[in-house]
């Protein structure tokens, strides 16, 4: 009798549930599973029908329990959970929302991780890492505290700078608007930089004509005085007073006394007349160490754009009538001439160098045509052999015009300044990948944009070298 008497009560609440459903608006309809396009519709079944996954609240003092909501979990039809009234479905978190209290907790223990490697770094392999670093990051990495920034004076980081393969070459240039101040250009990254290098005298036209060790040799027409810098850290001397007077018409060259700027460097100017002398340095003193040999056809055609070229001790520069080419020993103090014929129909030339090897590079111009090209000195024979030239397409936009160009190169990089009235153009080419490339524009500080340089010289960016 017990056991008839529960059954009945059983069937009597779940009638009542039935009833209660059908009245309520929400529940009127049938009940809608999360899983897409599978509904349920209950009917009054059978006591021993009742499905086994339906969990219900059978207290006597819950009648707000027969109004719970059952929903179907999606794919999982046997699953069924109870939500309280008035509360939506859960929503299924994006695997970003999942995954951040992990990345949270492990980006901890990254940290501290890397906190204890960083404590435990060797200094010279710290040193080491940082020599490796582009100029601009290291210009901004030293900006983070007093030791970092002392690495510039540090004996052991010039050391592992100087183990370092040297970067490519920058260009240090003047144009003709902006004389007094001059502008850098990087060739890896495409972009010009505006040193200011506050010793150098503002009201003078103080010109860049030689490079050595990251070191720039700056001639001051005005006062007939020679300046060296190091354009990145401003590291500045003005050289001492010659014997002689040194007017424009002259050449100059550099070299290092060593492999390193930090081994002392050698300066020499040689005039048209034949006049020179040699600083060093290492004493701080100029000096005339002999006088040219006399199979030297004098006068020398030479002016601030006769740019030389230096390869071990060696300096070389261009001489005409007759046409060849000047070398000087640093070491030896001895003066050659090697009488080499120019290529026809050549204007603007300049000397240039790669990997030891000569270059010649001019304008080429016959009837209306001109073009860039590039030559290279033949030892044996004492003759040019043209080894490149620009792309015709690049050279057609000379067609008919009288074009002017400035060279800047050593190194095994060239920048070439190309203008006309009609256009300007600044191209790099590299002699080793024998690639042209076009140079951005040069913005000036005051924001205007200029296309062509004046004068300038290339060297190698050095953080440690010392003027």
């Amino acid at each position: 009798m017990e056991v008839l008497a529960m059954l009945r009560q059983l069937i009597g609440q779940v009638k009542q549930l039935l009833e209660l459903q059908a009245s309520s608006s929400s529940s009127s309809s049938s009940l809608v599973a999360v899983a897409p396009n599978i509904s349920f519709h209950l009917q009054t079944p059978p006591l021993i029908h009742l499905p086994r996954c339906y969990f219900l609240n059978l207290d006597d003092n819950s009648a707000e329990d027969s109004c719970y909501n059952i929903i179907m979990t999606a794919g999982k039809s046997e699953n069924l959970k109870m939500l309280e009234p008035g509360k939506p479905p859960p929503k299924k978190k994006a695997r970003k929302e999942r995954n951040q209290g992990k990345v949270t907790g492990s980006s901890c223990s990254i940290e501290n991780l890397d906190q204890q490697i960083w404590k435990e770094f060797p200094e010279d392999l710290f040193e080491a890492v940082v020599a490796r670093l582009p100029v601009a990051t290291f210009f901004r990495f030293r900006l983070v505290c007093r030791k970092w920034n002392s690495m510039l004076t540090s004996q052991s980081f010039s050391e592992q700078c100087a183990q370092v393969p040297q970067p490519q070459p920058w260009f240090y240039t003047i144009t003709h608007e902006n004389v007094n101040t001059g502008a850098m250009y990087d060739p890896t990254l495409k972009k010009w930089h505006h040193p200011t290098i506050p010793a150098l005298p503002t009201k003078l036209i103080v010109l860049p004509v030689a490079s050595a060790g990251g070191l720039v040799c700056f001639l001051d027409i005005g006062h007939r005085s020679f300046y060296v810098c190091n354009p990145l850290t401003r590291s500045f001397k003005e050289l001492p007073a010659r014997s002689v007077k040194v007017w424009s018409r002259v050449a100059v060259g550099m070299t290092l006394c060593g492999k390193l700027a930090g081994g002392g460097y050698n300066i020499l100017w040689v005039g048209c007349d034949g006049e020179f002398e040699v600083y060093d340095s290492r004493n701080n003193s100029w000096a005339r160490p002999g006088t040219m040999s006399s199979n030297i056809k004098l006068p020398l055609a030479l002016n601030f754009k006769s740019q030389t070229v230096s390869i071990g001790s060696k300096l070389y520069l261009m001489r005409s009538d007759p046409d060849g080419i000047v070398s000087y020993d640093m070491v030896t103090g001895v003066w050659k001439q090697f009488i080499i014929p120019a290529p026809l129909h050549l204007s603007d030339h300049t000397l240039a160098e790669c990997g030891g090897r000569i270059m010649l590079v001019g304008l080429l111009t016959k009837n209306a045509a001109t073009c860039v090209c590039i030559w290279e000195l033949q030892k044996m024979t004492l003759l040019w052999k043209e080894v490149d030239r620009m792309p015709n397409i690049w050279c057609l936009e000379f067609y008919g015009k009288h074009v002017r160009m400035t060279c800047l190169g050593n190194k095994g990089l060239l920048m070439l300044s190309l203008r006309s009235r009609q256009m300007n153009r600044l191209v790099t080419y590299d002699f080793s990948t024998r690639e042209w490339m076009k140079v951005p524009g040069c913005v000036l500080p005051r924001g205007r944009k200029r296309q062509w340089i004046a004068c300038g010289t290339v060297f190698h960016p050095c953080l440690t070298a010392v003027a």
